[in-house]
């Protein structure tokens, strides 16, 4: 029974950040229908940046993460505003070709400014040091990132929901036309919600990086089972996420741990292949339908 509980709190410490990142996925889909799997690479650069501001100019860790985390958010609005806005008219495959481009345009630059090599990212838990609870063994990391992960959901949530700013992204993913009819402005709208998904992905990468190490592909899986868990859940629902990236999360830690470590991932794809047979639009999606 420990050993079940064991891997319950690691699967949900796990999927906390894969549900990160599959938020920020789903506010771009929502908001644009736009998927980016430069999602991952500029979480990467931005964690690099975190890295710089923490190594050489020896800045607070609060400090630290609130720079690189503006740095993340100008990055994704300037992308959207510079390179996505102007080529709207291009079809989903071509938005996507941009989107791939754009991966490998910051991967490039993290290696040519950071390097190849693996490093240590200053991180102010310890991943040695242990609490127990019951017969449950967790770090001080899972539990610090597992509590950030949820602080920043709620947050996302709050400022959703709650906000008149939130009311518009809500607005404009539902009828850009009526939205800019009542006078929201969709071009800031669009590019704040750019810049918020860029940098709930920095969140992610920098609440994964003291666990997976510093290197420039370190976000290559976590953005896959983040892409995952989105569809898991439901493309256009931010619950779903949620949901999804725990399920995926907790399934990878139980297989991982009964079954095979080697295989937990593709148990993961398959759990999401029998989920979209029986239910195509995820846990929490709805069908997407368009009036024509």
């Amino acid at each position: 029974m420990a050993l079940l509980g064991q891997y319950l709190v690691g699967g949900l410490a796990t999927g906390s950040l894969y549900a990160l990142v599959a938020l920020g996925i789903v506010l771009l889909y929502r908001s644009s229908r736009v998927l980016n799997f430069a999602h991952g690479d500029l979480a990467t650069f931005a964690t690099f940046v975190a890295f710089t501001l923490l190594t050489t100019f020896r800045l607070p860790f609060t400090m630290a993460t609130a720079g690189s985390l503006a740095v993340a958010a100008v990055a994704g609005a300037a992308f959207y505003l510079l390179i996505l806005r102007p080529t709207r008219d291009a079809t989903l495959l071509g938005i996507i070709v941009i989107t791939l481009g754009l991966a490998l345009v910051v991967n490039g630059a993290v290696v040519q400014i950071w390097g190849t090599e693996t490093k240590v990212f200053p991180f102010p838990l310890s991943d040695t040091k242990v609490y127990h609870l019951g017969g449950v063994v967790i770090s001080q990391v899972s539990i610090g990132s597992f509590l950030a992960g949820l602080v920043l959901m709620g947050l996302l949530y709050l400022l959703v929901q709650r906000t008149r700013i939130g009311l518009a992204m809500r607005a404009v993913s539902q009828n850009l036309v009526a939205a800019q009819a009542l006078g929201i402005p969709a071009k800031k709208i669009f590019a704040l919600t750019w810049g918020l998904a860029t940098a709930l992905g920095a969140c992610a990468g920098i609440l994964l990086a003291p666990v997976t190490f510093l290197d420039p592909f370190m976000m290559v899986d976590p953005f896959l089972k983040g892409f995952a868990a989105a569809v898991l859940g439901g493309i256009d629902s931010m619950p779903g996420a949620v949901l999804g990236g725990l399920v995926l999360g907790v399934a990878e830690s139980l297989f991982g741990g009964y079954v095979s470590v080697k295989f937990k991932t593709t148990m993961a794809f398959l759990i999401i292949i029998g989920v979209l047979i029986v239910r195509p639009e995820g846990m929490l999606g709805r069908e997407y339908k368009r009036r024509v």
